[in-house]
């Protein structure tokens, strides 16, 4: 007797629970050896007051599961609703985002007909940690979080991914040209660890060419390796570029879990209808299957897929009355893969899927030494209006609360430099920046009585960022203009 793979599946809002039927129809009559503990969570469990949208029973299952297949959910609109995936990426682990983009063209319109590509998209740190602050009436800020180790993590994935898939070029999109410490090491680290790979190709891109040469020409890319947000959305224009969002896959994978899911959203509009294409949904789990070690019912569903399509059996997302033969809902294109298993494609290439999830793999990284860190400076962050904003006013003022050791050295404004200045800015905001940096090491204690000083004044200080240096090379970056 066969033994059954335990699987966490979650129905998901809006077309998720439609699109999931027909998908679990088609893996179970596919013989997929599947024993499917279902879970609920979104749009339901966050309007009964939990704000990360999942209950605890649920986090049991996936951690005694250690596979998620998982409908798109819906975020209720308004404030206090954190991001589901992104909960679930970071507590899970799941470090790494897969998202292929293929072409399957003459089945389906595109004019791409030669791309084959695939995103790897960093899944926890960047901008999508989350981490957002109000300081003053005016200014909002987003927290961009990189690491060495989850970029190193995440590229390494990326080269060994290409080399186990036999890819033959890596590329790295970054906007390193502004983002110089963040993104830059990103492009660092990514120039590191290609020369352990000197069997693949690389090339580093700012991330606004590179994506307009992606959507110019997709197949001049093979795996393309991006940070969280540029991933995002890289991954949702190549897979538009394919002939629709609803044919995007992400499989996210971690050390010892791994979930799969569609990449599009629950599309409220068209629930219920029976309308919706089911074919992100259940590419994503035949690349399920794949990790749990069950390739020939994932290459024999593939296969029925392609079939499918060649045979012009499409749902109205990609219905086109010169190429498609018959338009079909939710269940009947179901019905209709159902109908073609145990055939190959005609005109798309067949799959035939290793016994090993090759693309699955957990590579290491080494443990770098630690550079010598010393504090030298510290920014001050403030709230001040007074005097029509005029930096000629407060510098003056900031300049007295330097010490001996540690010297004045600018106001900034909006990342500025507007004081000292040779020009004045014509726009002010209410969020100020005062830079105080030393030559050599300093103590906290130092650092203290600076910010002391302000608040005796009576200024509204809203943050510090102490500056250090590593190696003696600057850990922060100049003003604009400095």
């Amino acid at each position: 007797m066969t033994t059954k793979t335990p699987i966490t599946v979650a129905y998901g809002d809006g077309i998720g629970p439609e699109i999931m039927k027909a998908c679990l129809k088609i893996l179970l009559e596919a013989g997929a050896q599947i024993d499917i503990e279902t879970i609920e969570i979104g749009e339901q469990v966050y309007l009964r007051g939990n704000t990360s949208g999942i209950e605890k029973s649920s986090w049991d299952s996936l951690h005694c599961t250690k596979v998620l297949y998982k409908a798109p959910i819906t975020t209720p609109s308004g404030g206090g609703y954190k991001s589901l995936n992104v909960t679930i990426r970071k507590m899970l682990g799941l470090y790494a985002n897969v998202r292929p983009a293929n072409s399957y063209f003459p089945a389906i319109e595109t004019k791409h007909p030669l791309m084959k590509l695939v995103i790897i998209r960093e899944n926890e740190e960047d901008l999508y940690a989350g981490i957002e602050y109000r300081p003053t009436h005016e200014s909002y800020q987003s927290f961009k979080m990189i690491s060495r180790p989850g970029s190193e993590r995440i590229i390494r994935f990326a080269f060994d991914y290409a080399r186990k898939n036999n890819r033959k070029k890596v590329s790295c999109f970054t906007k390193d040209n502004i983002m110089k410490m963040t993104d830059g090491l990103f492009h660092k680290i990514f120039d590191e660890v290609a020369k352990e790979y000197p069997d693949i190709k690389t090339e580093h891109m700012i991330i606004d060419i590179g994506t307009a040469r992606v959507a110019d020409k997709p197949q001049k890319f093979d795996v393309i390796v991006l940070e969280n947000l540029y991933g995002d959305i890289l991954s949702d224009v190549t897979a538009q570029l394919t002939g629709s969002v609803g044919l995007g896959i992400s499989a996210n994978i971690g050390e010892d879990m791994a979930m799969f899911e569609a990449i599009h959203g629950s599309a409220p509009d068209i629930a219920g209808r029976g309308i919706a294409n089911p074919s992100g949904l259940l590419l994503a789990g035949v690349q399920m299957l794949v990790h749990i070690g069950q390739p020939e019912v994932a290459a024999k569903i593939n296969n029925a897929w392609k079939r499918t399509i060649e045979d012009g059996i499409h749902t109205g997302d990609i219905y086109n009355e010169d190429r498609s033969e018959r338009k079909v809902g939710t269940m009947e294109f179901a019905d209709e893969v159902i109908a073609r298993l145990g055939e190959m494609p005609e005109t798309l290439r067949p799959v035939h899927f290793g016994s090993e999830p090759v693309m699955h793999n957990v590579p290491t990284w080494p443990i770098r030494a630690r550079e010598d860190k010393v504090l030298v400076g510290v920014d001050v962050y403030i709230q001040w209006e007074a005097s029509n904003r005029d930096p000629n006013v407060l510098g003056p003022i900031v300049e007295q609360y330097a010490q001996d050791a540690v010297k004045f050295t600018m106001i900034t404004n909006r990342g500025l430099k507007v004081y000292p200045m040779e020009f004045a800015s014509p726009f002010y905001s209410d969020h100020w920046r005062c830079r105080y940096e030393a030559t050599s090491a300093i103590t906290h204690q130092q650092v203290l009585e600076i910010i002391q000083k302000f608040i005796a004044a009576g200024f509204d200080v809203v943050g510090t960022e102490n500056l250090y240096t590593f190696d003696g090379e600057p850990g922060y970056t100049l003003g604009q203009g400095q």
